[in-house]
């Protein structure tokens, strides 16, 4: 019988490793990231706490051929159950084409290459972020956002993000949210679930690194109802559940795990 395989792209940043650990007791796993060091050193980390089966590759979500290599590695090694999409750049990481390029596009290009590997045991989440929540659901945008892989994405998004590598990134963000509601039909046809899921201000090296130079994350830090940042391992177990049989019939939603930011924005907003 063929092994469940879990990909995780960004396998060895904080949501990645811990999302890892947890799927990694009901399969194979398969770390995806740009940093062969690090990927090295996650899989030992997970091998340190008892899971087995952990393989990796580096890989450029920007790749097409390095996605396809990712592919094959993984139909390699099984059936592919699990697809975790968590690899991107946060705003003080790239200007704002790069974070377009990364986020947008990277998204598109990898929904692409594991398409033909989604069964009806398949399940897929794409990690956005809350910051999708803060840019329109219309405008002359919306049609670029769900069409990643146009041939003109990038500079299209240019002229809507305007070199603010923040304004890209919110963009981006609602993007992966757009990409995962007008795909699902799609991945449905093959019995095949995909959501996304969006974090609020989390606690991991990247959002660390945000907090330090954005004062903007403590404003919203300051009126998330929970009055703390949450945990990598809260996002892994809402991920989890999104792959598991137990979410059998959820697919095409966007999944908020930011103790109640948004929702409390909404609610600023009216009052």
């Amino acid at each position: 019988m063929s092994k469940f395989v879990y990909v995780i792209t960004g396998g060895s940043g904080g949501m990645g490793k811990a999302t890892a650990e947890l799927v990694g007791k009901y399969g194979t796993v398969l770390l995806a990231d740009v940093s062969e060091e690090r990927l090295i050193q996650t899989k030992e980390e997970l091998e340190a706490k008892g899971l087995s089966d952990i393989h990796y590759q580096t890989v450029d979500i920007t790749s097409k051929e390095n996605l396809a290599s990712l592919a094959a590695k993984t139909a390699e090694l099984g059936t592919l159950k699990g697809l975790v999409h968590t690899a991107g750049l946060s705003p003080t990481m790239a200007d704002s084409k790069r974070i377009t390029e990364v986020n947008l596009v990277g998204t598109g290009l990898v929904l692409d290459a594991f398409l033909p590997l989604a069964t009806e045991k398949t399940a897929v989440v794409c990690v956005s972020s809350m910051s999708g929540y803060m840019a329109p659901r219309q405008g002359p945008y919306i049609d670029v956002l769900k069409n990643p892989l146009a041939d003109n994405t990038i500079d299209a998004m240019e002229n809507f993000a305007q070199g603010n590598p923040g304004a890209a990134y919110s963009l981006s963000k609602l993007g992966v949210q757009l990409i995962v509601e007008d795909q699902a039909w799609t991945w449905g046809q093959k019995g095949a679930r995909l959501n996304s899921l969006s974090p609020g201000t989390i606690n991991t090296p990247m959002g660390r690194q945000e907090a330090a130079q954005q004062a903007e994350m403590q404003k919203m830090l300051d009126i998330t109802p929970l009055q703390r940042e949450g945990e990598a391992s809260e996002i892994a177990t809402a991920i989890e559940f999104l792959l598991s049989d137990a979410a059998s019939y959820i697919t095409g939603i966007d999944l908020r795990v930011d103790g109640g930011t948004i929702a409390n924005i909404g609610q600023m907003k009216q009052g």
